[in-house]
């Protein structure tokens, strides 16, 4: 099968497409015919090799998966011997390890079937960022209808999720994104924009009640001074920081502080859960959330996708479709 496959941490150059094995699904797995992946900063992230640390389960030297990717929508192709909710045929989207390529493993707690009505490129754009998002405005990070929320990389791959998400719970929801995405924002659900070229987040009045940031580059007093006195702040992401640990340094810091201060300082780490998968799938059908894809690439331009990624500042997701 082809596949785009990496041998060594590094920039886009280093990612071929090639000829490679077709995997084969344990017996909790199945094996996905892709026909589109999803490709967000985590893949980015993947492929550089950082935060160092990161390195001790991604592979000390070089990546234990050469072939990259996570999202993913397609067709079951086989099924592993413990799989009893799919079958061959199937159409499914969710965690897919290796999905730049013709076929992926994944394992059969971590997908769902494809929301109807969405194409695979749409459903490709989902899983990850959109659980990321869906996690982020649980527990303490769900807005009460009326409560002001700021999302900060409102216009990416888990910003745009957030502003949907954030505004179907009846918050009034402020996106910070840059020159040009101010009316993508909106479209999403957010009632103010802060460009943050021309604006700073701590300008204006408001204190708002939940901060979701998914850019990573601010200091953690700056995100505090516009947090509520009772308000939570979710860090997504690790963005900026050192080599060795990137943004998780800051995410570390704001769960420390959070026990000695009146507010609720969170680190996310994502996890992919059916269940989580299953209730985008249907918000997805119910039309209450949107899957939007800024542009899609074919296999063989994962590299120039990647670049557009690192320079650019994409309106939704980026996608990748395999023929």
């Amino acid at each position: 099968m082809k596949a785009i496959v990496q041998d060594a941490y590094g920039s886009a150059d280093l990612l071929e497409l090639r000829e490679v094995e077709r995997p084969v699904p344990r017996d909790d797995e199945v094996l996905v015919e892709i026909r589109a992946a999803g490709l967000g900063p985590e893949v980015w992230h993947l492929m550089t090799g950082r935060p160092l640390v990161a390195r001790a389960v991604l592979g000390l030297r070089k990546p234990k998966n050469p072939v990259q990717g996570w999202d993913g929508a397609g067709r079951v192709e086989a099924v592993g011997a413990k799989v009893a909710d799919f079958k061959p045929g199937d159409e499914v989207f969710g965690n897919c390890e290796g999905s730049f390529a013709e076929f992926a493993r994944a394992k059969a707690a971590k997908i769902a079937h494809k929301p109807a009505g969405l194409s695979f490129e749409q459903a490709a754009a989902l899983p990850v960022s959109g659980m990321t998002a869906y996690q982020a405005l649980s527990g303490p990070g769900r807005p009460k209808p009326g409560q002001k929320v700021l999302v900060i990389g409102a216009s990416g791959g888990v910003g745009c999720y957030a502003v949907q998400l954030a505004a179907l719970y009846g918050a009034e929801v402020t996106g910070v994104c840059g020159p040009g995405g101010a009316d993508f924002v909106r479209a999403q659900g957010a009632a103010h924009v802060i460009d943050y070229t021309t604006e700073d987040i701590t300008g204006g009045p408001h204190r708002y009640d939940v901060v979701i940031d998914n850019a990573g580059q601010r200091p953690l007093p700056v995100l505090r001074r516009v947090l509520a006195p009772r308000g939570t702040l979710v860090i997504v992401g690790g963005e900026g920081g050192t080599a060795m640990f990137g943004g998780l340094s800051r995410g570390l810091r704001a769960v420390l502080l959070s026990p000695l201060v009146g507010q609720n300082l969170r680190n996310l780490v994502s996890v992919a859960r059916r269940e989580d998968l299953l209730a985008l799938k249907d918000l997805a059908e119910d039309g209450k959330l949107v899957a939007p894809v800024d542009r899609t690439y074919p296999l063989a331009e994962t590299a120039e996708a990647v670049r557009h990624l690192e320079k650019g500042h994409p309106r939704g997701k980026l996608v990748i479709t395999v023929p």
